[in-house]
């Protein structure tokens, strides 16, 4: 095929189309003679235009259309005219269908040879459209390709035979996973690329009477992922999970625990598998650390992107600038709770203080803070690093998580002689906090005299802002939500609906809701005197703490989250 285009100069089309000043084309021009970069990244490394306003001058360089992809969606009819997996081998966008022809996006319409064996592969006349790399990229992370690979290889297991060939594959990409003879390497990797597309934390690998379901957990909240495939494959699909994470395969009646690591486009994610053995043989939950996507999603990381309210958040941002005494966070497993501390400790960085974090894993690096993984293997326990950290000379010090009374009661001597120990403990409440450190036979006293504040956390799902859409409840719903309905009669409620942008779920992202106890004299003495946790919620309520519940519903009354999302998370008191 050819493409025929009249050769003017980029910046002279630029400045045709009002995007550059004359002064800033001479500037540009004077940069390229001491770069290798063309002249439209340049631009685009000095912020002068946008990838689409680049994209646009070079579709009127080539003589060809530009399109914005920024709100386009893959047409399901389009998609079914060829295998999922071409669009992911020559990175282009099937737009539409035009009498015999297929209108292709493309990034770049030089690469003559590709398009000519896309349009052999495709067997039409192909109409080129220019579009920006990024847009492109965008709508294939997010496009249902590899979930019709994966719909593709449930079907195939409806109808063949596996024998399972271990290859120690470790480089997977869409083009590995169509090109692979197992069905069953091809259902596991392309069950990761789908779960990796859609944001879910952790796979999950169920055996019932009927088959092996898979589910993905996505913002905190499990759904299914394909059909039931049948139960001759349990087998094969457990130990070749276990080949990759470098377990016992005869073994089949004790639970098991191991890690492997994968490249995919360039990108190393580390994968924690849990087996363990069921009524109908063994289940799997694969937990996905995909470092480098939490590090782009914590970019810029403060306690502002976190979601809590104006109000806690300045309390909370108080607590974390005292000098020292121990700020402690809890919740239930998922609720946010370290990436809370990763955005305190972030905000209090100055690089003037020492400050050394022990944590089981390190979730994500932070820049200008020791980080030590606790390894317990090697006899790296919490307390064997933080008797360790506390000789290394710290101003203030991060425990991941606090387990036994001997991390305990370290934790509580380092606040006490001058440090600033920020922490976790798994409780469902404030009060519930204090119990456990009781129990673990710290000494009351001690414990309120170092302790700052006490915050639980819950992370509620937002609800998608492309299709919600205003709902009306009825009065007994709101009173069976502990609403009263006399006190948000102009307020508007929102549901989803579902659409492409939030997997059809209705919820898009999650937001943190929080209780904060700020420990004042009073509270400590009704703590150290063990009063009943009644006497103790009705003296924090009056010292100003919100408590769950009332968090949860502010989010309601905001439009943010939907009263459904905020009875699953928090109780009716």
């Amino acid at each position: 095929m050819s493409i025929s285009f009249t050769r003017r100069k980029i910046g002279e089309i630029l400045h045709d189309l009002g995007e550059l000043t004359l002064g800033q084309v001479a500037y540009i021009a004077e940069k390229q003679k001491t770069s290798t970069l063309r002249f439209g990244e340049l631009c685009l490394q000095d912020g002068l235009i946008t990838e689409d306003q680049l994209y646009t001058a070079l579709a009127d360089q080539f003589n060809l259309d530009f399109i914005d992809l920024s709100s386009f969606r893959l047409d399901e009819g389009v998609l079914n005219l060829f295998p999922a997996d071409i669009i992911y081998r020559y990175s282009f966008i099937p737009v539409a269908v035009e009498g015999d022809s297929l209108v292709i996006a493309v990034a770049d319409p030089l690469d003559v040879l590709k398009l000519d064996e896309l349009e052999i592969l495709l067997d039409r006349p192909l109409i080129v459209k220019l579009a920006s790399p990024s847009r492109i990229q965008q709508i294939l992370k997010k496009g249902d390709g590899t979930s019709r690979v994966l719909k593709e290889v449930s079907e195939d297991f409806m109808l063949q035979l596996v024998t399972e060939t271990e290859k120690g594959e470790e480089v997977l990409s869409v083009e590995a996973i169509s090109a692979d003879t197992s069905p069953i390497i091809k259902l596991l990797n392309s069950t990761i690329m789908d779960a990796l597309s859609r944001r879910a934390s952790d796979i999950h690998i169920e055996t019932a009477m009927e088959g092996v379901i898979i589910k993905y957990r996505i913002d905190g909240v499990l759904y299914k992922a394909t059909d039931i495939i049948d139960m001759h494959f349990q087998g094969p699909i457990i130990s070749r999970l276990k080949v990759m994470s470098e377990l016992d395969i005869s073994e089949r009646r004790i639970p098991q625990d191991g890690r492997f690591k994968l490249r995919i486009n360039n990108k190393s994610i580390d994968f924690r598998v849990s087996i363990m053995p069921s009524a109908f043989g063994e289940d799997a939950v694969i937990r996905i650390l995909d470092k480098e996507s939490i590090a782009s999603d914590l970019k810029g990381l403060t306690l502002n992107v976190l979601g809590m309210s104006d109000r806690e958040m300045r309390r909370f941002r108080k607590m974390i600038r005292e000098p020292y005494g121990m700020v402690l966070v809890t919740g239930p497993t998922g609720s946010g709770k370290t990436t809370t501390l990763y955005a305190a400790l972030t905000e209090i960085h100055t690089g003037e203080e020492k400050i050394i974090t022990i944590e089981d894993p390190v979730e994500y690096l932070l820049k200008g803070i020791v980080q030590i993984p606790v390894n317990e293997k090697k006899g790296l326990t919490f307390a064997r690093g933080l008797r360790s950290i506390l000789r290394h000379d710290p101003d203030k010090i991060m425990v991941g998580e606090i387990r036994d009374p001997e991390t305990a009661q370290i934790a509580v001597q380092s606040a006490l002689t001058g440090h600033l120990v920020f922490t976790t403990v798994h409780a469902n409440n404030v009060f519930d906090v204090i119990g456990r450190f009781i129990h673990m036979g710290i000494d009351p006293y001690n414990f309120v005299s170092c302790l700052n504040c006490v915050m639980a956390q819950r992370l509620v799902r937002k609800v998608c802002p492309k299709c919600k859409q205003p709902v009306q409840y009825s009065d007994d719903f709101l009173h069976e939500s502990a609403i009263n309905p006399d006190d948000c009669r102009s307020v508007v409620f929102y549901e989803a609906k579902g659409c492409e942008e939030c997997n059809n779920t209705g919820y898009r992202g999650r937001s943190a809701i929080v209780e904060l106890l700020d420990l004042t004299d009073e509270l400590r003495e009704l703590i150290v005197s063990k009063a009943p946790a009644a006497v103790l919620k009705k003296a924090a309520k009056e010292a100003g703490t919100l408590f769950l519940r009332e968090s949860a519903v502010e989010k309601v009354l905001m439009g943010e989250t939907t009263i459904k999302e905020i009875n699953r998370v928090t109780f009716v008191e």
